[in-house]
């Protein structure tokens, strides 16, 4: 079983940055890919951003593209997600997500087994 855990989230202010983090617990980290997830209050889960196993494939939902960028530090074992212009409509829980399978970092949850808790990002008005 895979841990996933997740930290840097916060409350900041519109315009603002934060940086999360997802360390995972396995040796073979290099395999996975990884995805970032959300989800705000009364609304479905919804895509962030994904990389590659390899690192050279990057996915990005519309609503995020140009201000937030994903990473991963194999070596470190996690993935980053650095949101930068954040926005009111930004504010959720979000989830770290883990595909053991040499995956893309593709947008559908059910490619990813393992999850995180979650941090709360909070961006005010």
């Amino acid at each position: 079983q895979v841990q996933l855990v997740e930290s840097g989230g916060g409350l900041v202010q519109a315009g603002g940055s934060l940086r999360l983090s997802c360390a995972a617990s396995t040796r073979t980290f290099k395999n996975y890919a990884m995805g970032w997830f959300r989800q705000a209050p009364g609304k479905d889960r919804e895509f962030v951003a994904g990389i590659s196993w390899s690192g050279g494939t990057r996915n990005y939902a519309d609503s995020v593209k140009g201000r937030f960028t994903i990473s991963r530090d194999n070596a470190e074992n996690t993935v980053y997600l650095q949101m930068n212009t954040l926005k009111p409509e930004d504010t959720a829980v979000y989830y770290c997500a883990a595909d053991p399978n040499y995956g893309l970092g593709v947008s559908m949850p059910d490619d990813y087994v393992y999850w995180g808790q979650g941090t709360q990002v909070t961006v005010s008005s």
